[in-house]
């Protein structure tokens, strides 16, 4: 057990360590229950309670949600376009998001997907410079095809 001042008093049976608490008007917290003998501590347990969760916030605002970013696109894209959609998919993995490509058609366009998986390919092949892993292949996805790019 350990005092509200980090004294450390070895280990007390919980009646002493209660007697302990009340008389210096604290509270026994177990600090770590699944070592042999549990740790406890005598201490203010709604500050410790503050303080922890003031933890947990810090930790949550240093770490990264990882989104998925999309870049739609038709397979009939001019070369100033399709050179934007390259720029938008390297900012956006160096962000360390993922993205979802997608190559849409409409109508009488569907007879020519072999065009759009065409892009697709190209779209690989001139990334091939960036940190990226191909997640998901291009594949159909009704009137789409749609192909998924994650940060290495």
């Amino acid at each position: 057990m350990i005092d509200d001042k980090g004294q450390n008093h070895g280990v007390v049976d919980k009646a002493t360590a209660l007697k302990m608490a009340y008389e210096a008007d604290l509270d026994l917290v177990i600090v770590s229950p699944n070592q042999e003998p549990p740790v406890a501590k005598i201490l203010n347990y709604g500050k410790y309670k503050y303080e922890m969760e003031k933890r947990a916030k810090e930790a949550k605002k240093k770490q990264h949600v990882v989104e998925v970013k999309e870049v739609k696109i038709r397979y009939k894209i001019d070369t100033h376009d399709y050179l934007v959609r390259i720029r938008n998919i390297q900012k956006f993995i160096s962000q360390g998001n993922k993205v979802k490509v997608v190559i849409m058609m409409r109508g009488r366009e569907m007879q020519h997907s072999n065009l759009a998986f065409d892009l697709a390919n190209r779209f690989l092949t001139d990334l091939k410079d960036t940190p990226l892993v191909l997640d998901k292949k291009p594949m159909m996805e009704g009137r789409n095809v749609t192909f998924y790019l994650a940060p290495q």
